[in-house]
């Protein structure tokens, strides 16, 4: 074999060979250095373990096992149950993995196990594990000496067990290979250790602290790498896109302004100001535009929107949904009839004649305003002068989509809207190539939700609660998590629950939305509800986004711990859209988790991102972006907010001396952003 380097492709490494080099590829694991990054997603201390005669009921504890029998039990409920026995010098203790039977072809008797989880009384001592690792197998000794256990992201075929031993195998030699990026004054500023001593405190920790310290090296130059990727995509895209400089007229603005039935918050005024600056600007705008539910993003947009109908280009708002579009549509109709502006509808569901005449007058400039969905995007649908696209819930639409509505002007600005409120951690992560307005406040006239926990025994109290609310004349929601029984035996279903409520409330109509409807029979059930055709809506989370129904009061929540708390928060914004008080009751049938609780007490989304983002860690919640692989994998945010605000601080000195990062000092920066970001080729415009 060739020397290593951090190039050499995994396959050559002694152990892997190209089966294995397939199933690394799924991890992403190309390269030496890939395998290098591949930190572990947690750690077991073995120093902590409980001896399984001392594991008491109602204890959270850690164990491992020798597996002495297993076998799988059907419940009265149908339901199927692994179990198995494991024994420790101490004595044995049984565990139970409700619904998984699927176990019995991974776990074998004579197999060491490492459980961790709650002890229970049921026909005795039992535990239910959280998790489990196979430690090894009928040859591998049960103490493991109070060693820190890495344990690795797996895949089928490659469990954590075999990386881990290739890595171990292979960390000697590759240690040495990993370049220092950082000025000694920026890491004893941070107490932050040389890269190759965070590599071994992560793979080989001496104590769960020491890898503590080596992860947050690893998150800061990734932090960092990311910065200077975010940095530089938003100095180019501001240095290319001359666009569209628009004159303050203060007329059709000012007009809008004086015609509103409500003072505008001090964040729409100051996220207007905001927009205008950008609009006005010579280069074109790409602005990201969040707040919560209610917080009148709609009403800024049209701010930004009359800013270009009054310098005589037209402007696009472009939703998701018909019935999201309808509600924009309704919405700017009412606060612009005071100033004698109408905007066209054009939705895809529209007759042919009616699609064509609206087509006509955009292509002709006679709609200066015009809202929509992907009929915008057809490529019959032309522009007289388009010079603002607003897109909602931006995140629903596919970068070619965004560029295809975008491409129907010539370099018209850009304000994207979401309603789910951002930490300023993941912003700057995942939005740091856009200039970023935020809407906190709700402007007066809303009424307040109520959220409340109830429990399994409270249950039909809280359904009679619901029904007393519809028969006052008011409307109500019943969410689940799933659409038919059958695909979770222990959870209620949407259509069981709408059977059910049909038959014992024949005086109360009961509707039915879920995801695998037809749009079309989707949105008609939704229209009627708008309507106030139907007083009872059960649905699954297609409801989250797109549905302003301000008569609705009551929404019932059921297995509430089955959903994110960002998504409860997007769930519970189709409520409180009127002037009653509203409620928002979470159904939950055991023990009342502390992360419910805390929902319960705040109806701050930016609050409750926060908490998302604790509990779920930034690689759910960032994802991959659609625009080029920025991916965050070992910074915990907003937990590692320091180190994102020093990242940022660096790369910006960085980018201001060396946009192109060609300097000697810093080729080993380059080097690692060339092998970490296939953008980085275009960004730092490497031949």
């Amino acid at each position: 074999m060739p020397s290593l380097r951090l190039d050499t492709p995994i396959k050559f490494l002694k152990g892997v060979g190209e089966r294995r080099a397939e199933q690394f590829a799924r991890l992403g694991i190309v390269t030496s250095r890939d395998l290098l990054w591949h930190i572990p997603r947690r750690y077991l201390d073995a120093s902590t373990l409980t001896p399984m005669a001392q594991a008491r009921v109602g204890a959270e504890v850690a164990c491992i096992g020798r597996v002495v029998t297993k076998r799988v039990l059907p419940t009265r409920r149908g339901l199927r149950v692994f179990r198995a026995v494991l024994r420790d010098d101490s004595g044995v203790l049984e565990c139970a993995w409700p619904g998984q039977a699927f176990l019995d072809r991974t776990i074998e008797e004579g197999q060491i196990l490492l459980v961790s989880g709650p002890i229970r009384y049921y026909h005795g001592r039992q535990m239910t594990p959280r998790e489990f690792i196979i430690l090894g197998d009928g040859d591998t000794e049960l103490s493991l000496g109070g060693k820190v256990l890495p344990v690795y992201p797996a895949t089928e075929g490659l469990s954590h067990k075999i990386i881990r031993s290739l890595i171990d195998r292979h960390l000697d030699a590759l240690l040495p290979l990993a370049e220092e990026t950082l000025p000694p004054a920026v890491r004893r500023s941070l107490d932050l250790p040389e890269l190759s001593q965070a590599f071994l405190a992560v793979h080989r920790p001496a104590t769960i602290d020491a890898a503590e310290i080596g992860r947050r090296r690893l998150a800061f130059d990734e932090l960092f790498d990311l910065q200077l990727m975010l940095l530089r995509a938003r100095s180019l895209a501001k240095r290319r896109r001359s666009g569209i400089a628009f004159v303050l007229k203060h007329d059709l603005t000012t007009r809008l302004r004086e015609s509103l039935p409500w003072p505008l918050t001090g964040d729409q005024k100051k996220a207007i100001r905001e927009i205008a600056a950008d609009m006005t600007a010579p280069e074109r705008m790409h602005r990201l535009l969040m707040g919560d539910v209610g917080t009148g993003k709609t009403v800024v947009a049209l701010f930004a929107m009359l800013l270009a109908v009054e310098n005589d280009y037209q402007a696009a708002l472009m939703a998701p949904t018909e019935l999201l579009a309808e509600q924009h549509a309704a919405t700017l109709t009412s606060l612009l009839e005071p100033i004698g502006l109408r905007p066209e509808l054009l939705l895809g569901r529209l007759s042919p004649a009616e699609k064509a005449a609206r087509r006509k007058k955009l292509a002709a400039g006679q709609a200066r305003l015009v809202v929509g969905t992907h009929a915008l995007l057809e490529e019959r649908t032309s522009f007289h002068r388009l010079g603002l696209a607003v897109i909602d819930e931006q995140h629903r639409f596919g970068v070619e989509q965004r560029s295809a509505l975008i491409g129907k002007g010539d370099s018209p600005d850009v304000l994207l809207l979401s309603a789910t409120p951002i930490p300023r951690s993941l912003a700057l992560t995942r939005f740091g190539d856009l200039d970023v307005s935020a809407l906190r406040e709700r402007p007066p006239g809303r009424g307040a939700v109520r959220t409340g926990i109830r429990t399994r025994s409270q249950r039909e109290r809280a359904l009679a609660f619901l029904k007393d609310e519809v028969k006052k004349g008011r409307q109500a929601y019943i969410v689940l998590p799933v659409i038919e029984e059958s695909e979770r035996a222990d959870l209620r279903a949407a259509t069981t629950m709408a059977q059910s409520l049909t038959a014992r409330w024949p005086d109360v109509r009961v509707g039915l939305v879920h995801g695998r409807l037809p749009a079309d029979e989707r949105d008609t059930v939704m229209r009627r509800f708008r309507a106030g055709e139907i007083g009872v809506l059960v649905a699954t989370t297609v409801i989250e986004v797109g549905i302003d129904v301000p008569n609705a009061t009551v929404m019932l929540i059921e297995h509430p711990d089955r959903f994110g708390l960002a998504q409860l928060h997007q769930l519970r914004g189709r409520i409180g859209r009127g002037a009653e008080e509203s409620y928002c009751i979470l159904q939950a049938d055991d023990a009342i988790p502390p992360r419910l609780q805390a929902f319960a007490k705040t109806d701050d989304g930016f609050e409750i991102a926060e908490l998302d983002l604790r509990e779920r860690q930034m690689g759910d919640l960032i994802g991959e972006r659609q625009a080029g692989s920025f991916v965050v994998s070992h910074a915990r945010l907003p937990d590692d907010m320091d180190l994102l605000s020093e990242a940022r601080q660096l790369a910006t000195r960085v980018l201001e001396l060396d946009p192109e990062l060609r300097r000697p000092e810093h080729q080993a920066l380059r080097r690692r952003a060339l092998a970490r970001y296939p953008r980085a080729v275009e960004l730092f415009r490497v031949g």
